[in-house]
């Protein structure tokens, strides 16, 4: 099969079904993360089976778990995994593409108009500066990351943009498990209180990720997140 039947197939194992144009959409992503892949590095993954099945698919596991028009915030969206690939499928999803580097800024901008998606703002911020901005702090249905930091640290910069009520999920891979007892004061001094792991199996591949979903019950204490090299050196335990 081509890569566009590859996706439609692998996308519908994991409970999403694509249309003509969002295949289309996928192939423009995909020709442009190649290209500019060659400028500089968006992602190890080149062979176009393995970035429809291990980014594409991959990220594409997280749409059952996300309401159809709530806000979305993808920090360290890097290549525009998982943000964009949710907006593809979910095009009533409002979404922000967190990163601090600005040449993968300008990259989740160009995808963004290539493909005509609206509603969906890339911004070249430090997730612990944006953080502390009233217009972004807890004020998403949903936090995402993948492949950023272990989960300790991915709470500290996850949860403080989080409204109450709303979650945070990881896409995490073997070590969820361990890092998800890591983390555990740390959850619930975010204010936040782990609620499930859900396994996903990547189709047509020997590969099993999961998702940790952490509920957001209570403010985050104005003093969270620290910066960089705190979070780094003095995990909350």
């Amino acid at each position: 099969m081509n890569q566009g039947e590859l996706l439609f197939e692998a996308a519908r194992q994991v409970g999403v079904t694509l249309t003509d144009i969002q295949l289309a959409q996928f192939g423009t992503y995909m020709e442009m993360l190649l290209e500019w892949n060659e400028k500089f590095n968006l992602t190890a993954i080149t062979d176009p089976h393995e970035i429809t099945l291990k980014h594409f698919a991959d990220c594409l596991s997280l749409v059952p778990h996300i309401g159809n028009e709530e806000s979305v915030i993808d920090i360290g969206a890097g290549a525009g995994f998982p943000g964009i690939p949710l907006k593809i499928a979910m095009p009533n999803v409002r979404v922000t593409l967190l990163d601090a580097l600005n040449k993968r800024v300008g990259f989740l901008n160009a995808v963004i108009e290539a493909l005509n998606l609206e509603d969906i703002y890339a911004v070249h911020m430090r997730a612990e500066d944006a953080a502390r901005k009233e217009e972004y702090r807890e004020s998403y249905d949903v936090a995402l990351a993948r492949a950023v930091a272990s989960l300790p640290t991915l709470a500290e910069y996850a949860l403080p943009f989080v409204r109450v009520g709303g979650r945070f999920i990881a896409m995490k891979g073997p070590s969820a498990k361990e890092e998800l007892v890591a983390s555990s004061q740390a959850i619930i001094t975010l204010g936040g209180q782990y609620s499930s792991t859900i396994s996903v199996e990547i189709p047509f591949e020997d590969i099993t990720h999961s998702l940790v979903i952490v509920n957001k019950l209570s403010h985050t204490p104005p003093r969270y997140p620290r910066n960089a090299s705190q979070i780094a050196k003095r995990p909350i335990i």
